[in-house]
């Protein structure tokens, strides 16, 4: 993901969430030098979105080999209540860069030498 292309992986949420941390792993494969921002909020069905977190990062690509970069950052936040149809987002978009792919999440888990990302939820 590059500059102007963000992505977003939606979860349907069925219970309201707890307050407490919030932890984040956002490893990635980076191709060329990117800013990252992640975002973690709820969309509510019925219109607006409650943000939880957002983080910055700037990466660049490690000298050599085909590795993971890893990211993680944690946040605490109140309780939020949910209704049918909300969803729990996470959005990131690349800044400041000349490729398209700068940076990749890492699905291929510790193979790449990282992790998988994920929400690890209170």
């Amino acid at each position: 993901m590059g500059t102007g292309s963000p992505q977003e992986a939606e979860y349907p949420l069925v219970a309201d969430l707890p307050a407490g941390t919030w932890k984040f792993v956002g490893d990635g494969i980076i191709t060329r030098p990117v800013d990252v921002t992640f975002e973690i909020f709820v969309r509510a069905a019925a219109g607006g979105e409650t943000t939880i977190a957002t983080f910055d990062r700037h990466f660049d690509p490690l000298p050599s080999g085909f590795a993971a970069q890893p990211f993680d950052a944690s946040v605490d936040f109140g309780a939020i209540a949910v209704e049918p149809g909300d969803q729990l987002i996470l959005r990131y978009r690349g800044a400041n860069t000349d490729t398209p792919m700068a940076y990749i999440p890492n699905g291929d888990g510790d193979r790449a030498s990282g992790r998988i990302p994920f929400i690890d939820l209170p």
